[in-house]
Order: C-alpha cells, then sequence, then structure tokens
C-alpha cells in the first residue's frame, strides 16, 4: 500500500473531520439535486487547466452560461482565440472549483471541448458579453451573438465532492466551539461523492 503518512494513530481516525461529515445516507438524486443548487447560486467558479507548453496547472474564473443534461454538463463562453482554448485542445481534463464566503465548495472534474454552434450560442448568450469581447469595429467581431470569437466550453461531468450545510453561522461557529474544547470533529458540513457511475447513469436518463 502506498501513500503518504506520517503518523500512526493506530486503530483511532486519523482524519476524524472526513470521517464525521461524510455524508453517505443520500439518494443520487438528492446529491444532484445539491449540487445543482449550489452552482447556481455560486455562478462564479475557477477551471483549471494544463498549459500544454510548461505542463503546469493554471487556473481562471469562469460564470456559468448554463447546465446541460440533468446538470451533468456545464456551459461557458468563451473567446475561442483566447490560450484557453490551445491548452483544453492539448489536454482536455479540467477541474471547476466553486467556493462561498459560508465555507461550502464544490470540486468537479470532468473533459472539456470546444464548440462553436451558433444554435447553442444564441440559446445561452447574453449582451454581457459585449464588454469582454469588445467591439472591434469591422461589423463582424462585435461581441455580438454572431461573433465568430464567441464559443462554448462544455464540461462533461466525470465525478464530483461537495460539502454543503443546512447549519447557521451561529450553529457552525457553536460545532466548532465544542470540538475546541471537546477535541471532537466539528459537523459542519456534508460531504458527499457523485461517482462516475452516477454521473453515466444520469446521463443515459
Amino acid at each position: 500500500m502506498s501513500g503518504f503518512s506520517n503518523t500512526d494513530t493506530g486503530s483511532k481516525q486519523a482524519d476524524p473531520y472526513t470521517s464525521a461529515n461524510k455524508d453517505t445516507d443520500v439518494s443520487a438524486q438528492q446529491k444532484f439535486d445539491a449540487l445543482d443548487q449550489f452552482v447556481g447560486q455560486s455562478k462564479f467558479g475557477m477551471m483549471t487547466t494544463r498549459d500544454q507548453a510548461s505542463g503546469k496547472l493554471v487556473s481562471r474564473c469562469m460564470a456559468v452560461a448554463a447546465e446541460e443534461n440533468r446538470g451533468v454538463d456545464y456551459l461557458f463562453f468563451t473567446n475561442t482565440e483566447s490560450h484557453k482554448t490551445d491548452e483544453l485542445k492539448s489536454d482536455p481534463h479540467v477541474n471547476l472549483a466553486f467556493l462561498d464566503s459560508s465555507g461550502q465548495w464544490a470540486s468537479v472534474s470532468g473533459t472539456a471541448s470546444i464548440e462553436t454552434d451558433r444554435s447553442v450560442i444564441k440559446r445561452h448568450y447574453s449582451p454581457t458579453l459585449k464588454a469582454w469581447m469588445g467591439d472591434l469595429g469591422d461589423g463582424k467581431h462585435d461581441g455580438s451573438e454572431n461573433d465568430p470569437r464567441i464559443g462554448i466550453i462544455r464540461v462533461k461531468m466525470l465525478t464530483a465532492t461537495y460539502a454543503v450545510t443546512d447549519r447557521t453561522i451561529l450553529g457552525r461557529a457553536a460545532e466548532v466551539a465544542k470540538g475546541v474544547v471537546t477535541g471532537e470533529p466539528a459537523n459542519v458540513n456534508k460531504i458527499r461523492e457523485i461517482t462516475e457511475d452516477e454521473v453515466k447513469a444520469r446521463r443515459s436518463v
């Protein structure tokens, strides 16, 4: 067995926080519903790709334009001439990370593709894209829904892990305070995992 460890806890759980907060008594439907709600509220997330020249991981903030296929496809607008499209062509594997001020978070692993289907672009187009695309003044590259630079990054979910809570801020603070006094791990989140099989099943419906 390989892996990093620098302590021997014997029969005791070495990572009690994860054990205390992991939520397995929930259906796949409930897991997807909670993830959809959280991503919808977050709106913005960090997309991590790999730079093809250096091999380094890089991240940038992206706004979710839409979700399709019952929430297992995330769509983002992009300028097809930007560097990230080159990165995705070289390596389509991405990670999407979402976080809010209360500490709730989600991590989605997937594969990305670049789409230029105008019908898809027009279906989700927002005039605010003009602020990011700019108008080149040639009557073509103007940031409108017909601007050929506008494309879609479609991220197909492979797996997801997230932590959400139904506790109030005071309730979470009380749990943390109790943990400080008792040494017991704070039960503040519901950590859930969506497996590849669950994603495949949802996509096939």
